[in-house]
């Protein structure tokens, strides 16, 4: 019989993204599961601040592998490097004679404390986390911080798991050895939003009928916080722009799906304009979304320093268009700049402009945009997950 692989998992909360790879991952013959949550935020309705409003997902964030919260010593709303405060990580460690530790993310102290306590023990450590050179380099005080934080995660984690390329390239430039990093990509339920998505294109038009939109008019969507850092206004402005002369609205509708501190303002920017071509959405949930995903014919992603994007992911699955700003984290791994979409220099709006009317203007061309959508993101997904997890377990401790 194969030996089973003690593998302890930690993570700030739920992540509806990561709960069915989890439960994939648990389902492994060769791997024994145990995720420990340092808070429990997520499973109960509480406030997005990026949102600007309370949350409750609708889809199963605890289901399929075993789970525990560890003990807190306090916990505030949100979540920060001191909160939670978390004990009892070294007697479970301990307890559970754990082959290696997994960690998503370090900025939180529960995290690091956890990192080194499991080195103590001689348990080795895995670490995945969303840095990327596209966002940016600290400058000052957060530079030595950075600094120091990267010479202990070198001494300490065995093995890096890269989401991506600007990922993998944060690593390398900060001193980690190629032969420490494994390749774990960020990745979203392919199989769940493929689905939902071939499901709600039976209701294609009865949806577009439900929000008043006219028949073969195309449609650019837009799902994520509206704040500052997504920059919706960059493709509101970009949109603007379609009109032939600032006064009649242009062909495409401008979708907006989510909540956030620009959608008053945004809201009543359009509202001047008085045109019926631009609407504003609200929040949708995950079970929601991939009627909006199949009613689109482009989904636009603007934003500036975006560690990944898993939306793309999401409307990938349902073979659409994307455009991204080249700061989002997966710009170059998902999106082939003509071929499935295109990468605008971020805050760049005549290049949004532009790239957008190159996907609606020519309804062929967006087609077969999104079955190169489709074929890649195939190849991004769980399975590929999991493969480099085991990769690196075996690397790093020798198990086969």
């Amino acid at each position: 019989m194969t030996k089973k692989f003690r593998l302890a998992y930690l993570v700030s909360h739920p992540i509806q993204y990561q709960a069915p790879l989890l439960k994939q991952l648990s389902e492994q013959s060769d791997i024994d599961l145990t995720v420990f949550f340092c808070s429990d935020l997520s499973i109960r309705e509480y406030r997005d601040e990026g949102f600007g409003t309370a949350v409750k997902w609708d889809v199963p964030l605890l289901d399929g592998y075993r789970y525990e919260f560890l003990p807190r010593l306090r916990e505030r709303d949100g979540l920060s490097f001191w909160n939670p405060l978390n004990y009892g990580i070294r007697r479970r460690l301990r307890a559970g004679k754990f082959d290696a530790l997994w960690v998503h993310g370090w900025g939180y102290w529960s995290h690091l404390y956890a990192i080194y306590r499991a080195r103590r023990l001689g348990i080795k450590v895995l670490l995945r986390g969303e840095s990327g050179v596209h966002l940016g380099e600290a400058r000052g005080l957060a530079r030595r911080v950075r600094d120091a934080l990267m010479a202990f995660l070198r001494r300490h984690v065995s093995g890096f798991l890269t989401i991506g390329t600007f990922n993998r390239e944060y690593y390398l430039r900060h001193g980690v050895p190629a032969s420490r990093l494994f390749s774990v990509p960020y990745s979203v339920d392919n199989a769940f939003f493929r689905n939902l998505s071939r499901q709600a294109a039976t209701q294609r038009e009865a949806l577009r009928a439900e929000l008043g939109l006219e028949p073969g008019r195309p449609i650019i969507l837009y799902a994520s916080k509206m704040i500052s850092r997504k920059r919706p206004a960059d493709l509101l402005d970009a949109y603007l722009a379609l009109s032939p002369d600032g006064v009649q609205e242009p062909r495409p509708y401008l979708l907006f799906i989510g909540d956030g501190e620009l959608r008053a303002g945004l809201e009543t920017q359009a509202a001047t304009l008085n045109w019926r071509s631009i609407r504003f959405l609200g929040f949708k949930n995950q079970t929601e979304l991939p009627r909006y995903f199949d009613l689109c014919d482009v989904f636009v992603l603007p934003s500036e320093r975006e560690p990944w994007g898993l939306i793309v992911n999401e409307v990938m699955n349902a073979g659409r268009a994307v455009i991204v700003g080249d700061e989002v984290g997966c710009a170059r791994d998902l999106v082939r700049d003509g071929e499935n979409g295109y990468v605008v220099k971020t805050g760049d709006v005549q290049g949004l402009r532009d790239a957008i009317r190159r996907v609606v203007d020519d309804p062929q061309r967006a087609q077969k945009m999104g079955q190169v959508s489709l074929d890649i993101i195939g190849r991004w997904g769980f399975q590929e997950d999991i493969q480099g997890i085991r990769a690196a377990l075996q690397e790093m401790t020798g198990w086969q």
